[in-house]
């Protein structure tokens, strides 16, 4: 059951690098460009809306399992380590999971005009 205990830790590790991501965004230490990757991938792994819905088979975890890790790996190394070591630990004391209204709002936003454009599309064709 080593699998089980090195995935449960992985999955701890993401966990806290969201958290990690979301206060970096909030932080004055951290580049405006890591702020903005920060911010983006923080607030699309913690809105509780994906663009790819999870009921859509294999694509609906597909951004869960790959499109996240690789968001959350690319922004924490746009951010200084000094900042990082000292972002991790207090992620770590934080118990409680920010949820980001702004990351459900931009892929509410993002359905909305994709349905729009599908609609204009077929209205065009009739």
């Amino acid at each position: 059951m080593q699998w089980l205990d090195r995935t449960k830790k992985w999955a701890k590790g993401v966990k806290r690098d969201v958290v990690v991501l979301w206060m970096a965004a909030r932080d004055r230490r951290v580049p405006w460009y890591a702020k903005l990757a920060a911010g983006a991938v923080a607030a699309y792994a913690l809105s509780p809306v994906d663009l790819i819905p999870d009921f859509v088979p294999v694509l609906g975890y597909l951004d869960d399992l790959v499109i996240v890790p690789i968001g959350i790996v690319a922004a924490l190394k746009l951010i200084p380590a000094d900042v990082l070591t000292d972002l991790r630990i207090e992620a770590a004391k934080r118990t409680e999971r920010p949820v980001s209204r702004a990351g459900m709002i931009a892929v509410i936003s993002t359905w909305v005009l994709l349905a729009a454009v599908i609609v204009w599309m077929v209205i065009g064709e009739i």
